[in-house]
């Protein structure tokens, strides 16, 4: 059953005044080679350019400014993935609070050194976000600070749908957002900030494969949980989404997709690639199901991204695994005599195909290799993979037993 609703657009509306001059209206671009790429208008609205990199500054700020003195001077505390410690960390600062953020042990490293930044006492517990809210709670209890919820919350929910007017206000035709979804404080405050202002605008939302308990409920009309949320997009790897978001998103949302692990790595390589942007796996689901035309694309569809807390280990896996699946990096494997000059050779073969060695193994004694014969191991940059086609086919005719590793 769908409790009541307990956000008005008026409280989005005060909280969007209350943020003027604390947190940045962050650009909301048109991407042409998106656009060409959807079929539609493709607008990205870049809160990975937000204070803190990521949207949750609106909300924790929103929530911690209602606070009295003396709810100030017993301090906060938070569960976060990441992005909602960083928010509620430079939150509490600015209000002169002392934080406390628990983060699930797995967290990003760059997203713990940058709470801690901000001022905030980090505890690592739990393998997940639910489990790092469970031991936040028990930490609430015993210490009287106030919990700022990451999405579960009024003031919380109020203060990220200024999202949602910021839009409008710079794209008055626009015709539809797609928002990502974890525990769905974003969308439910834009979805309600946009039906109440411009029913018309459809609000779409999408959460990664592994973690689709908004998805679940969101078709059964009712909360549904996970046993588990497994998804390199850490900061929607929710299992138990919030009662209260939900009562929104039911009502406001039109619908929710879900997309997987493998597109959310290939926009976050794209964005890279061709806008520039460093944007995290939460932050660029959006983007990937309009891409991979899970959302309808039509007119002119605005995808919020919404944080772009990535940790640089995470993007060097996404480079490399992109770019062999983009055939630009190949491993090969061959045999080739085992006396001097073979692999000058078999080398210069590769060098006038105008392949880049990046790393080369040579091994005559292994087990399997024939008395007389090395194995030679080589992972190569090519252009494409009509040039990886192209190395193996000439080092085939050259009378090489070539095997892709």
């Amino acid at each position: 059953m769908v409790g009541p609703i307990g956000v008005r657009l008026k409280d989005i509306q005060e909280a969007l005044a209350a943020l003027q001059g604390v947190v940045h209206a962050t650009p909301l671009d048109r991407s042409r080679t998106f656009s060409a790429m959807a079929g539609c208008d493709a607008y990205l609205k870049l809160e990975n350019m937000q204070k803190t990199g990521s949207f949750k500054i609106r909300g924790a700020y929103n929530k911690i400014r209602t606070l009295n003195a003396a709810e100030r001077a017993h301090g906060v505390i938070a569960a976060s993935a990441g992005n909602h410690a960083q928010g509620v960390a430079s939150a509490a600062s600015m209000a002169g609070a002392k934080a406390t953020i628990v983060m699930p042990e797995a967290a990003p490293l760059a997203k713990i050194i940058a709470t801690r930044g901000y001022g905030a006492e980090v505890v690592l517990s739990g393998t997940v976000y639910d489990e790092a809210y469970e031991r936040a709670l028990e930490l609430q209890q015993a210490g009287g600070q106030t919990f700022i919820h990451a999405f579960n919350d009024n003031a919380v929910i109020a203060g990220q749908g200024t999202v949602g007017l910021e839009i409008l206000r710079e794209l008055e035709d626009v015709s539809s957002i797609v928002v990502p979804v974890g525990g769905g404080g974003l969308i439910s405050g834009i979805a309600l900030a946009v039906k109440e202002t411009a029913p018309h605008v459809k609000v779409y939302g999408v959460q990664a494969q592994g973690a689709p308990a908004m998805y679940m409920s969101k078709r059964s009309h009712a909360l549904k949980t996970v046993p588990d949320a497994v998804t390199m997009a850490d900061g929607i790897a929710v299992k138990v989404p919030g009662d209260l978001t939900f009562a929104i998103i039911d009502k406001y949302v039109d619908d929710i997709f879900v997309i997987d692990d493998e597109a959310i790595a290939s926009t976050i390589l794209m964005l890279l690639e061709r806008a520039k942007l460093m944007v995290e796996g939460a932050g660029a689901v959006s983007l990937a199901a309009l891409l991979h035309g899970k959302v309808p694309a039509q007119g002119k569809v605005v995808s919020v991204i919404s944080g772009g807390n990535i940790d640089v280990n995470m993007i060097s896996r996404i480079i490399e695994r992109g770019l062999v699946k983009a055939g630009r990096r190949v491993k090969i494997s061959t045999m080739v005599v085992d006396r001097p000059g073979a692999l000058h050779r078999l080398l210069s073969v590769i060098a006038a195909l105008r392949a880049n060695v990046i790393h080369i193994y040579h091994d005559r004694v292994e087990r399997n290799v024939p008395i007389g014969q090395s194995i030679v191991e080589v992972g190569l940059e090519t252009r494409d993979t009509l040039h990886t086609e192209e190395i193996l086919s000439t080092l085939r005719k050259e009378g090489y037993n070539v095997e892709v590793l």
